[in-house]
């Protein structure tokens, strides 16, 4: 008889249109696992941590709802505490498991963790099942050595084939039985006291789904995507989105009953306009693998930069001589979240007014942001250091002009003391060396 099969979550964290889930529905017995990694609260390579305390509380409000589902249909989550590969390994061993499933990824360390596995276990049979993207390789009109090497030309791709995702799966009612007297081999994740923006899990991106498309906001979703602050200016799916609790073919599939049942115009349109947007970096992710956090990015174009630890500190802390970027940076660090248009602007000064290394600023989006994505974050900020996908080069945003079109009344930037802590870039860092 074969051994049980193990299910590994990783950014799917969700039993609605997981596929990954479906596959795993023929096997006898079923491992239901989650890997909390040591290295998520180790200082990394930046001296900052990739999982900051905002994403934690979102994340154990996560695995907390994704457990209760498992209850519901006979199974559980183990959480245990170690590096992937580890944590794989002993389950194989200790349960004799014939097949490990688990989500494609787009992240370059978590697809080798499995290459390793694969050939520590050879008889092992290991699939990466597509849940975290709208299409399927096989769906796309070109191979993934030819993804295009800018969104625009990848949106015309899909648009002239008039592409459309899969229709989503709804959750299954009942799972395979649980394999007895396997334990948990962790705590609970150290979360934050401050409260969250984000409700966690399928719980709360169902709510989100019910309450955007529930009245008026998808009509004018074009014209209010541009805030600063506030819930209802953008659609805010971006976290659960994210860590893979709600899936993104479900999101299509609610923007078209919406523009079926309701209205479609150019703010509709613009919803899945933005979903093509982060579709074209989970694939932009898996093409280039490691050249995601090149410094030169995947087509080896050097930016002139060079890093200054006072200038990234006063950037971290809000304290640049930007109001707006302050405001921005005062705001993600007190809430976990900022808008689309103020990290675009905050990023802009990062390598253009203060001429840092632009992976310092992705690294400390990756602590930060609750709705941190792996592709997203470092394909992004590529794109505007200039090493990216944008085949225009550096995207250098005047300030002082973004502020009068965005918070002409200085709302934002006084909400959150922007000016207060408005400061002079120092002179001399800390061992008194000039800072050009």
């Amino acid at each position: 008889m074969p051994g049980p099969t193990l299910l590994w979550f990783t950014h799917n964290l969700r039993l609605d249109d997981n596929p990954a889930v479906e596959a795993a529905l023929e096997a006898d017995q079923l491992i239901c696992l989650f890997v909390v990694e040591p290295s998520w609260f180790r200082a990394n390579r930046y001296s900052l941590h990739s999982l900051g305390s905002h994403r934690r509380a979102f994340l154990q409000q996560t695995l907390d709802d994704l457990n209760e589902r498992l209850k519901q249909r006979g199974q559980r989550l183990l959480l245990w505490h170690d590096t992937p590969l580890e944590s794989l390994t002993r389950l194989v061993q200790l349960a004799k498991v014939s097949r490990v499933i688990t989500a494609e990824h787009p992240g370059h360390y978590e697809r080798h963790a499995l290459k390793q596995l694969q050939s520590r276990f050879p008889h092992l049979k290991c699939d990466a099942i597509s849940s975290q993207t709208l299409f399927s390789a096989n769906q796309l009109p070109f191979e993934l050595e030819q993804l295009p090497e800018s969104f625009s030309s990848f949106r015309r791709k899909i648009e002239k084939k008039k592409l459309e995702p899969n229709t989503p799966t709804i959750a299954p009612e009942q799972l395979p039985p649980p394999v007895p007297n396997l334990s948990d081999k962790v705590v609970d994740l150290p979360v934050s006291e401050m409260p969250s923006l984000f409700l966690g899990g399928e719980t709360g991106a169902k709510t989100q789904l019910d309450y955007y498309f529930g009245g008026e906001l998808p009509q004018t979703y074009k014209e209010t995507r541009n805030g600063l602050d506030g819930w209802d200016y953008s659609s805010k799916f971006s976290a659960w989105l994210a860590n893979g609790s709600l899936s993104p073919r479900r999101l299509w599939h609610r923007i078209n009953q919406y523009e079926t049942e309701v209205v479609a115009n150019e703010s509709t349109y613009w919803l899945k306009f933005e979903l093509l947007w982060r579709e074209y970096f989970q694939w932009y992710g898996m093409r280039f693998g490691a050249k995601l956090f090149k410094l030169q990015g995947p087509f080896n174009r050097s930016p002139l930069t060079s890093f200054y630890p006072e200038r990234f500190k006063a950037w971290c802390e809000g304290t640049t001589p930007y109001p707006i970027v302050n405001a921005a940076m005062r705001q993600l660090n007190a809430t976990g979240y900022t808008s689309n248009r103020a990290r675009q602007l905050v990023a802009s000064a990062f390598v253009h007014e203060l001429g840092l290394d632009w992976r310092y600023g992705a690294a400390y989006f990756e602590q930060q942001l609750i709705d941190y994505d792996v592709a997203s974050n470092w394909g992004n900020w590529q794109y505007l250091a200039g090493v990216g996908a944008d085949p225009r080069g550096h995207r250098k945003f005047d300030l002082d002009k973004q502020t009068k079109i965005y918070d002409p009344d200085q709302n934002f930037v006084n909400a959150w003391q922007g000016k207060e802590h408005a400061h002079p870039l120092p002179n001399r860092d800390y061992y008194d060396w000039p800072v050009a």
